[in-house]
């Protein structure tokens, strides 16, 4: 027998309204007596409410939508459990969408999950291109930026790292351990992720009086596949190098893997450094060093400021955020075997 919230109301002999507030769990001003009247009618004919009923009267489905680009890439789901862990607190679920780092798949899932009443979303973005500005701009639930940065007026948030001195950080590192020919293994130069990236190597380069070489830096995908590939083509043009840096942590294990089936030995022959600290990276032989990034935090801490900005809407009771909050995290390097200090 299917029971709605009125006959609870009238077999427990209580308003409607007092019924939907001890559902929804806001009944602090109403005695237990009541309350536990209003629980055994709902007990008694297993009522289950209407969620999406009750979102048309609140506004709210506490349904956050999280776009990510790869979830097979080890670095996002680290990202996916931190918002997760937050909306669980919070009484929110999370519905993820993967876009193989697709724009079109992308604009798909923006739009499903703004027609389903996703409250906002969250996306580590494919692209800085014009198309990429006026999905967003059509988006018409707040967005918080993570991983890559992005300008939309759309956007109420952003959860960053300084990428591109972390990649100083990298090479900073790799100089003061001896190495003077760094390669560097790049992911697609279309976020601002790899720009920046791109930018701190040229600028520890400049930095240590060495000449930047546009030979020695490939461009492709952050995929163990790309890796390998990365190598095969420094190795046929016979360039001069001593180290690899990646772009991502899977960038490095397939150049790390590629050397070795060539004959030589790391670091002992070259030195590997990645950029993520992904579970594989200390399982791998040897062990790689790399640069850190606070995934899960940068989850939480996203999915925590775009429930700040929920709140702002609901308590200003309209769509507009009062400015844009940005947090950057640190990276920090996390030295293991692939890199050696030698000598000159």
């Amino acid at each position: 027998m299917k029971i709605t919230i009125k006959e609870i109301a009238k077999e427990a002999n209580v308003s409607i309204a007092t019924v939907s507030l001890v559902i929804n769990k806001k009944d602090k001003n109403i005695t237990d007596i009541t309350r536990n009247k209003v629980l055994e009618v709902v007990e008694k004919y297993n009522y289950i409410p209407n969620s999406m009923a009750g979102s048309l009267v609140t506004q709210r489905t506490h349904i956050i939508g999280l776009i990510l680009p790869d979830i097979t890439n080890p670095f996002f789901p680290g990202i996916a459990r931190g918002a997760e862990d937050k909306a669980n607190e919070s009484g929110y679920s999370i519905i993820f969408c993967d876009t193989d780092d697709n724009v079109d798949v992308q604009e798909k899932y923006i739009e499903s999950l703004t027609s389903k009443m996703a409250d906002g979303i969250i996306i580590a973005h494919s692209s800085n291109s014009e198309k990429m500005s006026e999905i967003l701009k059509r988006c018409k639930v707040p967005i918080i930026l993570i991983d890559r940065d992005f300008y939309s007026e759309n956007v109420c948030g952003k959860v960053l790292v300084d990428n591109l001195e972390g990649a100083y950080k990298a090479i900073s590192y790799l100089i003061s351990n001896g190495y003077k020919n760094i390669a560097y293994l790049s992911g697609s130069l279309k976020t601002r992720t790899a720009q920046d990236r791109l930018n701190g190597y040229k600028k520890a380069l400049k930095n240590n009086g060495l000449t930047y070489n546009e030979k020695l830096v490939k461009f492709g995908e952050y995929k163990i596949e790309w890796g390998r590939k990365g190598v095969n083509n420094l190795l046929q043009e016979n360039e001069n190098f001593d180290a690899i840096f990646c772009g991502n942590d899977l960038i490095a294990i397939g150049a790390m893997k590629e050397l070795k089936e060539n004959g030589y030995s790391i670091p002992e022959d070259f030195g590997v450094m990645g950029y993520d600290d992904i579970y594989m990276a200390s399982l791998v032989e040897p062990s790689l060093t790399t640069i850190r990034q606070p995934n899960y935090k940068m989850g939480y801490q996203a999915m925590e400021l775009l429930l700040e900005n929920l709140n702002q809407i609901g308590k200003n009771h309209n769509n507009r955020f009062s400015d844009i909050k940005t947090i950057t995290l640190e990276t920090e390097i996390v030295e293991r075997d692939s890199i050696i200090a030698i000598r000159r």
